[in-house]
């Protein structure tokens, strides 16, 4: 959901020349910059086509990636794409204007899928499961045509928190959003620059950037996803344990599959007398 986000007098008088903005511009570029190199996302002759949606994301993730490859050691390509899904009164003419102005080459397609989604889906259900689908052949098929080998798109470690939480609460896995992967047909490589970025940073860099944000108008009224009350879930727990969620990204990248039930990564049933299972103590809870 792209929220529209307002600057606090706070932020309006910093301005984004102030020092706490240029903090913040910093703390954003070196996540972006550490997550690239940590997982190789952008290598030389690369052509990165990064998605626009119209949100605070997507516009931090093409400001951030346009600020990281003037002074990068490799050189690649950028080209932004918007998917023009043709929702009642959305204003076409933002994201030209915005880009023509950026100087950055792009690109905008127009699929009316959101006629596709409201005869499909009755009134009052979800509709993020089959937009995103459609939304997803979309863009392959126009990172092709742009000659784009890497899918970029906006998720931050927000986002990936929360989707571990969706999988884990609803769908019985623990399972997230990788920062990196191959597509189905092997033809692209996406990549999340942002998995390291908290959210408010975001809204904080996006609300001092002025960003013209565009609202969801397909999603934006179902305010009872699931997806919302798990971040009002972490959200209060944020409050109470500051740093939880940091904690919790963080074990997102200490995973132990020896210590968990899945048969398809660890051989329980072959397992020998003096094999070695994990690095560390193992430890065990004694109940009485």
């Amino acid at each position: 959901m792209n929220d529209i986000i307002q600057p606090t007098h706070l932020e309006q008088a910093e301005g984004r020349h102030s020092s706490n903005f240029n903090r913040l511009r910093g703390r954003l570029e070196h996540h972006v910059g550490q997550a690239i190199a940590d997982y190789n996302m952008i290598e030389n002759g690369d052509s990165v086509m990064v998605c626009l949606s119209g949100g605070k994301d997507s516009y931090t993730l093409l400001d951030i990636l346009l600020a990281l490859r003037k002074r990068a050691p490799i050189d690649f390509r950028i080209v932004a794409m918007n998917l023009d899904q043709k929702q009642p009164g959305f204003p076409a003419d933002v994201l030209p204007n915005y880009l023509k102005k950026l100087g950055v080459e792009y690109h905008i397609e127009t699929q009316d899928t959101y006629s596709i989604v409201k005869e499909k889906i009755p009134e009052g259900k979800t509709t993020c499961s089959l937009c995103s689908r459609l939304r997803r052949g979309i863009i392959y098929r126009v990172a092709s045509e742009l000659g784009a080998n890497k899918v970029a798109l906006g998720h931050h470690r927000d986002d990936m928190i929360e989707t571990l939480f969706l999988n884990l609460f609803f769908a019985g896995k623990l399972k997230a959003m990788p920062p990196k992967l191959v597509t189905d047909k092997g033809d692209h490589i996406v990549i999340r620059p942002l998995a390291y970025c908290a959210e408010k940073d975001i809204a904080r860099f996006a609300r001092a950037m002025e960003f013209p944000i565009i609202p969801c108008n397909l999603c934006g009224a179902q305010e009872n996803l699931q997806r919302q009350n798990i971040k009002g879930m972490l959200a209060e727990w944020e409050r109470q344990y500051p740093g939880r969620t940091q904690t919790i990204f963080t074990a997102m990248q200490n995973v132990a599959p020896t210590h968990l039930l899945d048969e398809n990564l660890f051989d329980f049933k072959n397992m020998l007398l003096g094999q070695k299972v994990a690095e560390g103590d193992i430890a065990f809870d004694m109940a009485e």
